[in-house]
C-alpha cells in the first residue's frame, strides 16, 4: 500500500441548543433479525450478518444507502458517480444480480436487471436500520439471494416527530429530506420525502433523484394488526460510461413503484404474517442523450406477488413454514414482451439441545414456469461456548436464473444469449463470535462452488459483449472484524465507536483461451475497512472513514472520508462532509472515474 498522508479536520459550531443522549440500539444482540418466519436474536445467529443501525446511518459521511453500504464488511459496492446514483451491489465476491434488496421483507428485485435493485424509494431519513446477511440466503428468502441479502428496516412510531435535514456541496450537489410521524390513536403512520440533484463530478454525470415513502400501520387488537406501503422514486441521470465507454452520452431515467398491504397474526405459540405486493419498474434508457431515435430502449416490468410466512413453537422446537407466489411480466422495445411464474414452499426447524447448542435446517422449493422444480437445502448449527464466544458453521444451496437482460438484450455493445441455463452454487462456512464488554469481535470462513456460473464476455474489445455459462468457479474467503462501542457520557473526548475489518477473497475463474470476462474478474480481492467515532462533549461527534479495496483485475485504491456533526440529536444540528480526503484517482464500475476531493455540509432540524 502506498503512503498516505492523512488529513484530518474537524468543524465546531457555537450554537445553543440542548443536546440529548444516544440511546439508539446500544444492545444489538437484542435487534431480531428479520427473516419473514423464524426471528432470532442477533447474538443468537449462526450465520454471518452485519447490522447498520440508525446511529451508523446518521453519522456516516454519505448521502445515500450505497454510500453507507461501503463500509459494511464484505460487501462490494460499485458506484457509477457520486451518492450512488446508480451502482452494483455484490456480496462476498458475487455480482449484482447474485443479491437480493429487501425492504422490510418485500423483494425488490427486478426481471430486467439486477441494476435496478438499488432503485430503493425510502429516503435515507426514514430507514431504521439495515440487516446485511452474507452467504446463501436462497433458503431463506428464494432464488435471488444467491450470495446474501440485504434487508431495509423501517419502523412505526407511537411518538409524533419532524425531522428535516438539508445540505448542499460540490457538483452543484443539494438535497432535502423529511420525515415525519403522526400517530393517531392505534394508528400510527410515517411520510417521508426527498430530493436530490447535482450538476455531476464530469460531463454527462448530473443527476435528479426524487422519493416519497408512506406507511401505516393499526393495531386491530391484542392478535391482529394491519400495515401498508406506498412509496416512489424518480431517478434520471446522465449515464457516462455507465455501461459502456463507447457512447459517453447515455442518460437513463427510471421511475419505481412500490405498494403493499399485510396482516399479522400473534399468538402465543403461532405466528402468521399474510402480505401481498406489486413492484412496477419504468426504465428509458438512450445511447445518445439528446438523439433517442438513435438506440433507446424503453422497458416497463410489474412483479405481483402474494405470500403467507409465519412459525409456530411446540415441544419439537420452533417450526417456520412459508408459501409465496409470484408473477413477473416486461414489456419492452428491446426484451420484448415476456412473463413467467414463481412459485415457493418453505419449511425449517429450530432445535435446542440444552442451552448451548441450536441446529436450524430447512428447505426452500421453489418452481418456476421455464425451469421446473428446484430446491433449496440449507442448515445451520451454534455452539455457545461461553456467554462471550459463539461458533457456528453452515452449509446451503444458491440458485439464480438468467434475467430477461441476460436472455434477450440486442444493442451495439451487448447481445443476450437465449441458450443460457440457470446458476447453482454449494455453500459452506465456518466461524466464531465473540462480544464482551462493547466489544464484537466475529472471524469467518467462506466457500461457494459454483456451477454455469453466468458472465458475461467476449473475444476482443470490438465484439459485443455476451453472457456465457462457466463450468465451474471456486471462492474462497476469509473475513475478520472488531467492533467497539459504547454509550456516550458527555466527556471531553470519549472514543464512542471503532471498527476494523479485512475481507480476502481468492476467486478461481479459469478464463477460457482469448476471452474477457466482465464482472467476475473485477470481484472483491482484498478489502479493508476502518472506523472511528469521537465525541467532543455533548453535541460534538467526528466520525473517520477509510476504505482499503483490491479488485481481481484492477489497481488497488485507498478512500479515507470524514464527517463532523454538532447537536446531531438536538433540536438544530449541523453537519459538514469530506469525502475522498486522499483525492485518490479510482473506478469502481465500467469505466467511470470517481471524483476527488469532494465537500458538503448541511443542517438536521428534529421536533418532538
Amino acid at each position: 500500500m502506498k503512503k498516505l498522508v492523512l488529513l484530518v479536520s474537524g468543524w465546531v459550531f457555537s450554537f445553543n441548543v440542548t443536546a440529548q443522549n444516544d440511546t439508539t440500539t446500544q444492545k444489538l444482540e437484542e435487534v431480531l433479525i428479520q427473516e419473514n418466519r423464524i426471528q432470532i436474536p442477533f447474538s443468537k445467529q449462526s450465520r454471518n450478518i452485519s447490522l447498520v443501525d440508525r446511529q451508523q446511518i446518521e453519522t456516516t459521511p454519505a448521502r445515500s444507502l450505497q454510500e453507507i453500504l461501503s463500509f459494511v464488511p464484505g460487501v462490494d459496492v460499485r458506484q457509477r458517480g457520486v451518492s450512488g446514483v446508480q451502482a452494483d451491489i455484490g456480496i462476498r465476491g458475487g455480482s449484482f444480480e447474485q443479491t437480493l434488496m429487501l425492504l422490510n421483507g418485500i423483494k425488490l428485485s427486478d426481471p430486467q436487471t439486477g441494476h435496478h435493485m438499488m432503485n430503493i424509494p425510502v429516503p435515507l431519513i426514514n430507514i431504521d436500520r439495515v440487516e446485511v446477511l452474507k452467504g446463501p440466503a436462497s433458503r431463506i428468502f428464494g432464488q435471488n439471494a444467491y450470495a446474501g441479502a440485504i434487508n431495509i428496516i423501517t419502523a412505526l412510531s407511537d411518538q409524533k416527530s419532524l425531522r428535516l435535514q438539508g445540505y448542499a456541496g460540490d457538483f452543484g450537489m443539494k438535497g432535502i429530506n423529511f420525515a415525519g410521524s403522526l400517530p393517531a390513536g392505534k394508528f400510527k403512520q410515517n411520510l417521508a420525502a426527498s430530493y436530490d440533484d447535482s450538476d455531476g463530478h464530469w460531463y454527462n454525470s448530473d443527476y435528479k433523484v426524487a422519493n416519497i415513502f408512506y406507511e401505516g400501520g393499526i393495531d386491530l387488537n391484542e392478535t391482529n394488526s394491519l400495515r401498508g406501503m406506498v412509496a416512489y422514486t424518480d431517478r434520471t441521470f446522465g449515464a457516462n460510461g455507465f455501461y459502456t465507454s463507447t457512447f459517453p452520452d447515455q442518460w437513463e431515467s427510471i421511475q419505481t413503484t412500490l405498494a403493499s398491504l399485510s396482516h399479522t397474526l400473534k399468538l402465543d405459540n403461532f405466528y402468521l404474517n399474510t402480505r401481498g405486493y406489486w413492484r412496477r419498474n419504468a426504465d428509458e434508457f438512450r445511447l445518445k442523450r439528446n438523439e433517442p431515435e438513435f438506440f433507446q430502449n424503453i422497458h416497463t416490468t410489474n412483479v405481483f406477488a402474494l405470500e403467507a410466512n409465519g412459525n409456530f413453537k411446540s415441544s419439537l422446537g420452533t417450526t417456520g413454514f412459508g408459501i409465496e407466489t409470484r408473477k413477473e411480466e416486461i414489456e419492452s422495445s428491446n426484451l420484448g414482451n415476456r412473463d413467467r411464474t414463481l412459485t415457493g414452499i418453505f419449511l425449517e426447524q429450530l432445535v435446542n439441545f440444552g442451552n448451548n447448542i441450536d441446529l436450524r435446517a430447512g428447505l426452500y422449493s421453489n418452481y418456476y414456469s421455464e425451469y421446473g422444480w428446484k430446491h433449496f437445502p440449507g442448515v445451520e448449527v451454534g455452539f455457545q461456548a461461553a456467554p462471550s464466544l459463539r461458533f457456528y458453521s453452515g452449509y446451503g444451496v444458491s440458485y439464480r436464473i438468467p434475467t430477461y437482460t441476460d436472455l434477450y438484450y440486442k444493442g451495439p455493445t451487448n447481445i443476450g444469449n437465449d441458450q443460457l441455463v440457470p446458476e447453482q452454487a454449494q455453500n459452506f462456512e465456518i466461524g466464531a463470535k465473540w462480544k464482551k464488554s462493547g466489544f464484537m469481535a466475529e472471524l469467518v470462513y467462506f466457500n461457494r462452488n459454483t456451477d454455469n456460473l453466468i458472465e458475461w464476455t467476449r473475444p476482443n474489445s470490438s465484439t459485443p459483449w455476451q453472457p456465457q455459462n462457466f463450468n465451474e468457479v471456486t471462492f474462497n474467503g476469509i473475513e475478520a472484524s472488531l467492533n467497539y462501542r459504547v454509550n456516550p457520557t458527555g466527556k471531553s473526548i470519549q472514543v464512542r465507536e471503532f471498527m476494523v475489518s479485512y475481507n480476502y477473497i481468492d476467486t478461481n475463474l479459469i478464463n477460457q483461451p482469448g476471452t474477457e470476462t466482465r464482472y467476475a474478474l473485477a470481484a472483491l480481492k482484498n478489502q479493508l475497512i476502518g472506523g472511528l467515532l469521537v465525541g467532543i462533549g455533548p453535541k460534538v461527534e467526528l466520525n473517520t472513514k477509510m476504505r482499503y479495496v483490491e479488485r481481481e483485475s484492477r489497481d488497488p485504491y485507498f478512500v479515507l472520508d470524514m464527517r463532523a456533526d454538532y447537536n446531531r440529536l438536538g433540536k438544530l444540528g449541523f453537519f459538514a462532509e469530506a469525502s475522498n480526503i486522499t483525492n485518490t484517482e479510482y473506478i469502481e464500475a465500467g469505466t467511470v472515474q470517481m471524483p476527488g476531493r469532494w465537500f458538503r455540509a448541511g443542517f438536521i432540524l428534529n421536533l418532538e
